[in-house]
């Protein structure tokens, strides 16, 4: 599973990234690239659908969704939290 490429496409679904999410360095705010706070609902609930995964309160912040990096560092951890 590429989880980096996953999160690309589940953010290319999100209006505020069609056509532009493959061209984000890992690193881009995606706040600064029109994420807002209902987009960010969005994703997050595209993003629990897609790992099967469910954000605990303690990751539901604008950090958490700030990058594709860190994103992915989210998933990563909600994913060997629920394999263990």
């Amino acid at each position: 599973m590429d989880i980096t490429q996953d999160i690309r496409e589940v953010l290319g679904s999100n209006e505020a990234f069609a056509g532009k999410a493959d061209r984000l360095s890992e690193d881009d705010s995606l706040f600064d690239m029109g994420l807002d706070s209902f987009g960010s609902v969005q994703l997050m609930l595209a993003l629990e659908e897609r790992f099967d995964v469910e954000f605990p309160d303690s990751l539901l912040n604008r950090k958490s969704f700030a990058t594709i990096r860190a994103i992915r560092e989210a998933v990563s951890t909600l994913i060997c939290r629920d394999a263990a």
